[in-house]
């Protein structure tokens, strides 16, 4: 079992993660989790922190010559700003009136759709630096650095994902584009919106362009894909064991995502059950599903066809033009605190879902194959799809984003 943590504000020190239950020998480069918390960065409309973030990432346990040893991963990533910070963050008493007019003020306008409010009734404080400092998306490159590693543990049993943009508000991927497989990581990654059609790409940097004229933010939606998964991840004899929970739970733990579907989701809702589902048939390579309208689980488990979850990310909570809100300081009406932010960041959801769904599918293998080196969990792996009868063997299915 995967046990993950992480530590750290926004503009604090540094970030810290820890994952704990990885095998030995999994490959692991600190390079390659530096590159996942570059992409982490990617996406046009992003602020301007983005520009200056260096995402310094240092191991403090858990690798050692590129590969695991079975001990807990430990990973801290630097916040490059914390200097100018150290006064407003200090982890002791300061004087009030010794801190900057401007970053040490008291934040006493909470923002619309932000934690500010509730988390200052929730913890007794009197204004939100505290709340915004840990409830910022600052923490999720963390959970990337995490996912990463995770990542290198599932490319080993033979399992790929792949994150991309479909929707940027109302500007969406035509349904009859191809689905990206995992060698087209390095193309979307290179578009500003990490979509995989340049038509839709173009539009989508269009509208974002007039959001950022008119002081607005946009949200949108992110599909991850995961290739090379087998049958039987997950379970349906509990509620909480089924994979497909545990996905959603994962990435509606993501900052500002307010809904998730698996497969065709909703759109699922308004079929009859004769268009509703994935009929099989027998193949010379075994039985094979038509379609992939349910996003590669069923009952709860994976089919060992393509896992196809979504995310959708609302609009970022602090909007330029300010909305209104109430100074609890004095019980006015007041415009809500902005700090810089972004315009648009669905792109980074994208990675950020990814390393979740990584996390995910990691703990998921673990529980199915155990392990406490690479190889023997390979071995455990090998041993169940060998033990498969022929009579029950499946293969994939086509790779369209409708699932047709």
């Amino acid at each position: 079992m995967l046990r993950w943590l992480t530590a750290g504000e926004s503009h604090g020190p540094e970030l810290v993660a820890i994952l704990e239950g990885l095998p030995a020998g999994v490959p692991v480069l600190p390079e390659d989790v530096q590159a996942d918390l570059q992409r982490r960065k990617l996406g046009y409309g992003r602020g301007a922190r983005q520009a200056f973030e260096q995402d310094e990432l240092a191991v403090s346990g858990g690798i050692r010559f590129g590969r695991t040893t079975g001990a807990p991963v430990a990973l801290r990533i630097g916040n490059t700003e914390w200097p100018r910070w150290v006064d407003v963050m200090s982890p002791v008493p300061v004087d009030p009136a010794t801190l900057p007019k401007g970053r040490g003020a008291p934040l006493t306008r909470p923002r619309p759709g932000h934690a500010d409010l509730v988390g200052m009734q929730k913890y007794d404080f009197d204004e939100a630096r505290n709340v915004l400092e840990r409830a910022s998306a600052r923490e999720t490159a963390a959970r990337v650095a995490l996912g990463a590693v995770a990542r290198a543990f599932l490319a080993e049993l033979g399992v790929r994902l792949v994150s991309h943009t479909i929707a940027i508000e109302t500007v969406r991927v035509p349904d009859d584009v191809a689905l990206p497989g995992p060698d087209d990581v390095a193309r979307l990654d290179a578009d500003p919106l990490r979509c995989t059609d340049p038509a839709t790409s173009a539009a989508m940097v269009a509208r974002i362009d007039r959001a950022h004229d008119e002081a607005d933010t946009l949200g949108g939606v992110v599909e991850v894909l995961g290739y090379g998964l087998p049958p039987g991840l997950g379970s349906y004899v509990q509620w909480d064991r089924k994979i497909d929970a545990r996905l959603a739970a994962a990435l509606m733990g993501i900052q500002a995502i307010k809904g998730v579907e698996v497969g065709d989701g909703f759109e699922t809702a308004r079929r009859p059950g004769s268009a509703a589902h994935d009929e099989m048939v027998r193949t010379a390579n075994g039985i094979e599903r038509l379609t992939d309208r349910a996003g590669g689980t069923e009952g709860g488990m994976t089919t060992g066809t393509v896992l196809r979850v979504r995310a959708a990310m609302k609009p970022i909570s602090t909007v330029p033009r300010a909305l209104r809100t109430v100074d609890v300081a004095s019980g006015q009406p007041a415009q809500a605190h902005h700090q810089r932010s972004d315009v648009c960041a669905v792109p980074a959801a994208g990675v950020v879902a990814e390393a979740m769904v990584a996390l995910v599918l990691a703990d998921a293998m673990l529980e199915k194959f155990g392990g406490d080196s690479i190889g023997e969990t390979r071995r455990n792996l090998d041993a169940y799809l060998a033990a498969i009868p022929p009579a029950l063997q499946t293969v994939g299915t086509p790779d369209t984003a409708a699932g047709q």
